[in-house]
Formats: C-alpha cells, sequence, structure tokens
C-alpha cells in the first residue's frame, strides 16, 4: 500500500485520517502545520499528501500546496486539500477551483471514510502527467 502524509492542525482530523487509512493498509505521516508538513514530505517521499486549508492561518494550505509544487521532488505527488470553509464562510470549492490551484481534488470536512477511501484511490492512481501540477484541471 501507499505513504500518505496528512497535515492539518485538527489533531482529531489526523486521527480520523489515520484510522482510516491504516485499516485499508496505507503508512499514514502526519504534520500539524505547512512547514512541519513539507519537511515531513521532502524527508518520507509520500506518494500522496491530504492538506488542509487553513491552519495557522486561513491560507496556508493554499501556500504549502505551492510550494510543495515548486519543489522538484515533490512536484508530481497529488494533493487532496481538505477544507471547513463553508462552514466559516460559504464557498465551494470543486473542479473548477483546479484551475487556480495546484491541487487534485478537494474534498469537505468531516470526512465520510467511504468516499475518502474512493477519493484517495483514485489520486494514487494518477499518472505523472495528470498531476495538477500548474493549477489546470485534469
Amino acid at each position: 500500500m501507499a505513504k500518505i502524509l496528512c497535515i492539518d492542525d485538527d489533531k482529531d482530523i489526523l486521527d480520523t485520517c489515520e484510522v482510516v487509512l491504516q485499516g485499508v493498509g496505507h503508512t499514514v505521516v502526519t504534520a500539524t502545520n505547512g512547514k512541519e508538513g513539507f519537511e515531513k514530505a521532502s524527508k518520507e517521499k509520500p506518494a500522496l499528501i491530504v492538506l488542509d486549508v487553513m491552519m495557522d492561518d486561513s491560507t496556508e494550505g493554499f501556500a504549502t500546496a505551492q510550494k510543495l509544487r515548486r519543489a522538484e521532488a515533490l512536484k508530481y505527488v497529488p494533493i487532496m486539500m481538505l477544507t471547513s470553509v463553508n462552514e466559516t464562510s460559504p464557498q465551494k470549492f470543486g473542479e473548477k477551483d483546479g484551475e487556480f490551484l495546484p491541487v487534485d481534488a478537494f474534498m469537505e470536512k468531516p470526512i465520510k471514510p467511504k468516499e475518502f477511501l474512493a477519493k484517495v484511490k483514485e489520486l494514487l492512481a494518477l499518472k505523472k502527467d495528470q498531476v495538477n501540477v500548474e493549477g489546470r484541471t485534469r
């Protein structure tokens, strides 16, 4: 199975991701902010990154996604962005946002395990040329 890095400042979300992903055999590495997440991504070389939008500030996830895409060794690692933005300021994230952000999928919190695992499987199957490295839709 795959090594997956989950970056989120909410311990409950990290715990949920760990339980769900480890339950199907994945190895899970966690980080609680963008800086730590980038460092762990560089060291651990995950097959997928699950990234929160709002951590230390309201756009840390966006900045971290950009930084990950600029790192040659991490550029082609698929990124799933988790968001609870709609709870704080209604705004739907979806496929169109991939035109502006270099991420491959968006998922609302709280995660629904079955949907989450289906999206993980889909993203792990992406080929290098299918990864959204420049803010384009697939």
